[in-house]
């Protein structure tokens, strides 16, 4: 990014939103896992899959949305006004209603618009409990000042998308205790749609197999975010989690916390390839994704690309 090589951006390069969304393995984890559990959130997934291009191709969205937000946390303050700029225009239209029931608090006709503040801060929201859920996991413990520092440049990362600073809870122990008792509440829900592209992204749907070492990377990439959900919420997607799973995933985890630890545990050229932007990771999946779906292959299973219905272009 420019802002390492002297341009200064948003956030000071000691940042704590610099420090967690450098870490590669954060990078590589943390927007998986805030797609699926945000899916829980009707207005928000209905909302994002009425108006995109990308309906059938949530890698390829997902690599677009990472590229906008690490030209935030990461870049110099002209490349995040760019992503910043695109974002608006792309959200600008974006505005409707749900088109069926989608649980007893989001009856059909509930309304959703891009710049509701409330809706912004739930993205947010869904988006910083994940890097901080992976960091915690996959580098080291944040302590509770560092916990709040992250929660502040986040709220501060909100307001540059247009988020108002009083939609989100002034410090981290209000936003955990808001956050969490969301999340026990009855109004997650999933639709049909949002089931099936949280599963895709998760790694319990797949529609096609990778070729080794891929398979074996992806495997793990997948470990990661599962594990890392809540039990609810795996529950809801209907992922079998059992012992085998739970050991496997705290192996993958304890490794890459001792691959980050200093030196001599992270010798320089390790510790050059755990930091980084991810952004080309998520490339790189989005371009198999378009070549299937070029083939006439299934993005998704049970999903022909040619006959999902998109209707704007985000």
């Amino acid at each position: 990014m420019a802002a390492r090589q002297g341009e200064p951006g948003y956030f000071a390069d000691d940042s704590m939103i610099r420090r967690v969304m450098s870490k590669r393995a954060v990078g590589l984890t943390y927007g998986v896992r805030a797609l699926v559990i945000g899916a829980v959130h009707p207005l928000l997934f209905v909302g994002t899959s009425e108006n995109t291009a990308h309906r059938a191709t949530p890698y390829t969205r997902l690599a677009i949305t990472g590229a906008m937000f690490e030209a935030v946390f990461l870049g110099s303050k002209s490349e995040a006004d760019r992503a910043l700029a695109f974002t608006r225009r792309k959200h600008q239209p974006v505005v409707g209603t749900l088109p069926e029931d989608a649980g007893a608090h989001h009856p059909a006709g509930s309304a959703y618009a891009a710049h509701d503040p409330h809706l912004m801060f739930m993205t947010m929201a869904f988006t910083f409990d994940s890097a901080e859920a992976m960091y915690d996991r996959l580098v080291r413990d944040l302590t509770a000042t560092e916990r709040e520092d992250l929660y502040q440049d986040y709220v501060r990362w909100g307001e540059l998308f247009g988020m108002p600073r009083e939609a989100a809870p002034g410090d981290y122990p209000a936003f955990r205790a808001y956050f969490d008792a969301y999340l026990d509440s009855d109004e997650l829900f999933l639709t049909d749609e949002a089931r099936l592209v949280g599963s895709y992204l998760a790694g319990s749907r797949k529609a096609y197999r990778l070729a080794p070492p891929a398979e074996q990377v992806g495997t793990a990439l997948y470990s990661l975010v599962q594990g890392s959900l809540p039990p609810r919420i795996r529950r809801m997607y209907g992922i079998e989690w059992g012992f085998t799973d739970e050991l496997a995933h705290r192996a993958l985890c304890r490794s890459l916390r001792t691959a980050h630890r200093t030196p001599p545990l992270a010798p320089r050229v390790l510790a050059g390839a755990l930091a980084g932007p991810s952004t080309p990771s998520y490339q790189l999946l989005a371009r198999r994704e378009q070549r299937n779906v070029r083939a006439g292959k299934a993005s998704m299973p049970g999903v022909d690309p040619r006959n999902w219905v998109q209707r704007n272009s985000a």
